[in-house]
């Protein structure tokens, strides 16, 4: 069964600028536990105390996830990560040639002696922990390096084994390069040799091609994805949390399996905390995602909102909506009247031609209009005075 790991508290915190404090952190972990995340990568405790503190919080919280902490490939830092209770732990080392000779000045056997023993130490000390291994950069290192290395972390109790795209390299649209054939051999080659861990990926976002990576590799078989709340994470960040969840429900996954109807909660949550906007036209989850503005589009989705949706809004939470500017017709400007409770007037025609002709003006400003706000005051400017005896009564004779 496909898991998810959100790692908003880990790579989204490596997004230039974002700090979220440990009681802020909670708040996160609780959202993402609600929505029915496997794994919360909470961070590295081994950057600050402050980390550490909040990985050992959201580890006696309780949580129906599994906790994690990320570690450099070394006996000490896997320390601390253990001392702060976790389920899951990540040790990642690159096996690539050019950080092994340039990086590190060592060959693969030393690598791989490094890396067994410190996947050894930790079982020792957590015989039920669940133990990662990524190799960092995996898609652009030599693939029979990937596989000793994982063979060797498998044998001496790795749990997973986690493909890493760390800089945005891999595509599907080439063979070697993309995140199915990655999965694929992986898991053939482990399986020939009678290991059989968990396949995780790790996409980032640099070329734009995380979530159609991520979508590959659920393809290919894998058993983990790596997300974050509005994709997050170092440069360009990796693939969006909403985003995966409402594709791999297209592709078949159980929409029950998901408390979609928290995403909205979170995002806010985090973009506030991130000093991060979320983009008005970010999919699903961004203001304008569910917002039909075009005259043709409104008009039809009038009738039936499938014809301008492939997406429910309702297994969101949410609703779609209209928006009223340059491009807006006569059906958007009734459909706003209603909307703020005005629907008697949207059968006046006159007014309704002199609405919209305002709200093209308007619209050169060059920012929305707000409905709510504005479109009585476009009314108030247009209507007949509500006085009895109409715009007349200052000429009345007494």
């Amino acid at each position: 069964m496909l898991q998810i790991l959100d790692s908003t508290l880990r790579e989204g915190e490596q997004t230039p600028g974002v700090y979220f404090s440990p009681d802020k952190k909670m708040i996160i972990a609780q959202f993402l536990d609600q929505i029915g995340v496997d794994i919360i990568e909470v961070g590295n405790p081994a950057v600050d105390r402050e980390i550490a503190l909040a990985i050992t919080r959201i580890s006696q919280a309780g949580l129906k996830a599994k906790i994690g902490a990320h570690s450099l490939c070394k006996i000490d830092h896997v320390q601390k990560a253990l001392d702060c209770g976790i389920d899951f732990l990540g040790i990642f080392f690159s096996v690539s040639k050019k950080r092994l000779e340039q990086d590190y000045n060592i060959d693969l056997d030393v690598a791989i002696e490094k890396i067994i023993e410190v996947v050894t130490f930790a079982k020792e000390q957590k015989h039920d922990l669940l133990i990662r291994y990524t190799a960092e950069d995996t898609v652009r290192s030599p693939i029979e390096n990937v596989i000793a290395a994982a063979t060797a972390a498998v044998k001496a109790g790795v749990n997973i084994i986690s493909i890493a795209d760390t800089t945005g390299y891999s595509t599907p649209f080439h063979p070697q390069r993309s995140m199915y054939f990655y999965v694929k051999t992986l898991k053939e080659e482990l399986g020939n040799r009678g290991l059989y861990p968990q396949i995780e990926v790790h996409c980032h976002n640099d070329k734009g091609l995380a979530l159609a990576n991520a979508l590959d590799a659920y393809r290919g078989g894998a058993d983990i994805i790596d997300v974050a709340t509005m994709g997050l994470g170092e440069r360009a960040g990796i693939v969006d949390l909403a985003e995966l969840l409402i594709n791999l429900i297209d592709m078949g996954e159980k929409e029950k399996k998901w408390q979609l109807n928290c995403l909205e909660e979170l995002y806010k949550f985090v973009s506030q905390h991130s000093h991060i906007p979320i983009p008005p036209h970010q999919a699903i989850t961004g203001k304008n995602a569910f917002t039909h503005y075009a005259g043709v589009h409104v008009k039809a989705v009038a009738k039936n909102e499938e014809l301008y949706q492939s997406l429910n809004p309702h297994i969101l939470g949410k609703k779609s909506s209209l928006a009223l500017g340059m491009q807006s017709g006569y059906t958007a400007v009734q459909l706003a009247l209603k909307q703020i409770g005005q629907g008697e007037l949207a059968e006046n025609k006159d007014l309704v031609d002199k609405i919209l002709q305002e709200i093209k003006v308007i619209a050169k400003r060059g920012t929305p209009i707000d409905i709510e706000a504005e479109l009585p005051k476009i009314i108030e400017k247009f209507s007949v005075a509500t006085h009895p005896f109409g715009n007349d009564i200052c000429n009345l004779s007494v």
